[in-house]
């Protein structure tokens, strides 16, 4: 499912934005005047980073944890490594830990993975927390837990983050 978001604008300049979709176990992060969308965030989580500086984003949508406990997939799929990889591409972009802000989505309960429990939302997002938190990267917002899904786009111009829900509508953070 899809959802349109609207384009922000200011002074008049012209809305369309490139739009770019990251999808499940994926990541992207640009220095140009884009938005990167993503979709399905049940109980999966999408970190998102902005750095002001150098009007840089990015955005991973992480499905699992740990990747140390996985012995297959990308790395964009774990929450710890997935983090890590798009923290690295920020930098490429000239990006610093210092002035990276991370807005956290998603993380519901709607799984039961055997091997992982049915907290698996959440262990999503405490690890994206984490793995945040040790590279002393502030989460500035958040909107995580509950049971039902949600659709986001970042605007990597602003760090304007919109989040959609169809039944809980939208927000923007």
């Amino acid at each position: 499912m899809s959802f349109d978001f609207e384009d922000s604008t200011e002074h008049g300049e012209e809305s369309a934005l490139e739009r770019i979709t990251v999808g499940i176990a994926e990541y992207a992060a640009t220095d140009s005047r884009a938005a990167l969308t993503t979709t399905g965030l049940g109980s999966c989580v999408a970190v998102c980073l902005y750095d002001d500086r150098v009007e840089a984003g990015g955005l991973v949508h992480v499905m699992l944890p740990v990747a140390e406990e996985m012995n297959a997939g990308p790395s964009a799929k774990f929450a710890d490594t997935g983090t890590e990889l798009l923290i690295s591409e920020m930098e490429s972009l000239g990006a610093t830990t210092a002035t990276l802000e991370a807005k956290i989505v998603g993380g519901s309960e709607m799984l039961d993975l055997l091997e992982w429990g049915s907290d698996i939302g959440a262990q999503n997002a405490q690890q994206a927390r984490e793995t945040l938190e040790d590279h002393d990267i502030p989460i500035v917002a958040e909107d995580v837990g509950g049971d039902f899904s949600r659709s986001i786009q970042l605007e990597t111009k602003t760090g304007t983050l919109h989040v959609h829900s169809a039944t809980h509508g939208g927000r923007t953070m």
